[in-house]
């Protein structure tokens, strides 16, 4: 085999195993967090899931998700609520049919009127 294309073929090889190579994707919507343990990202392509309570399939990077009643905040139910974000995260499986964030690389909240004025977005719950 010729060095050149080495690297290439490697590259393809990595990323066809499941579970090796992840690309990273800003996803932007509202995140709820509407009971102890539950959270998840609703944007324009479905639901995410990024925690549920008893799960221990908890993303990589849960440790930094910020607490989203610092920002612009809606309580829902006592203490928990929704808010406007964007989530650079991994994710895995169809957000139509409720797909996972698998691993978290940062969190930035949003002003509410943000997702309010984009129509491609659910209302939150």
């Amino acid at each position: 085999m010729r060095p050149h294309l080495l690297s290439p073929i490697l590259a393809l090889s990595l990323m066809a195993l499941p579970g090796l190579a992840f690309a990273k994707e800003n996803r932007c919507g509202w995140i709820q967090n509407p009971t102890p343990g539950n959270y998840w990202l609703d944007d324009r392509d479905g639901t995410w899931i990024i925690l549920s309570q008893g799960s221990p399939d908890e993303p990589l990077g849960m440790e930094n998700f910020p607490d989203i009643s610092t920002g612009d905040y809606v309580a829902a139910n006592g203490n928990y609520g929704y808010t406007c974000g964007c989530i650079q995260a991994e994710t895995e499986g169809d957000p139509r049919d409720m797909g996972r964030i698998t691993a978290i690389y940062s969190v930035k909240l949003l002003p509410l009127n943000k997702c309010l004025a984009d129509r491609s977005l659910p209302k939150p719950e």
